[in-house]
């Protein structure tokens, strides 16, 4: 059985179907075990662009923009983590800057996490190629196992 388990979340209803899957999971599979749970925001983007006239420049975010960042997604996670903390799960979160996949396979390791569980927009074919699959990164490389929630209907776009 589990006992860490790591969720990437990425802010939108989408990436959050994962953790009523987890809340289920541990109710039905592991009542009774002490599970942790580590909700992992990534910032993927570490510039924004301006615009002055007709040209726009990228710009680092400044040290306190960063932080200011850093403090809102964390903010995210700890509110997201509430329904579990209500079920009696520990939920732990971090924050990470880079490439998404990769952070959460160093993620993985940083905290001896022995599953992931994280959403998926379900996309497939050309929209899968032309955008990019996180998920499909990570459950390529990842070294535990990864438990793939297909987020509802309703909330593809959100």
């Amino acid at each position: 059985m589990f006992s860490r388990v790591l969720v990437p979340l990425d802010g939108s209803k989408v990436g959050e179907a994962a953790i009523p899957a987890i809340a289920q999971l541990v109710d039905k599979l592991a009542k009774g075990t002490k599970v942790e749970v580590i909700l992992i925001g990534v910032i993927t983007l570490l510039r924004h662009w301006v615009v002055v006239g007709e040209a726009t420049a990228p710009v680092s975010y400044t040290e306190e923009e960063l932080k200011l960042i850093k403090d809102n997604i964390d903010t995210y996670l700890v509110k997201t983590g509430e329904p579990l903390k209500k079920k009696g799960i520990t939920v732990k979160t971090m924050v990470s800057t880079g490439n998404a996949a990769d952070e959460i396979i160093e993620a993985v390791e940083d905290t001896k996490a022995d599953l992931i569980a994280m959403s998926t927009h379900g996309r497939s074919g050309l929209r899968r190629l032309a955008f990019g699959s996180v998920t499909d990164k990570v459950l390529h490389r990842s070294n535990v196992p990864v438990l793939m929630v297909r987020a509802p209907e309703g909330t593809k776009n959100q």
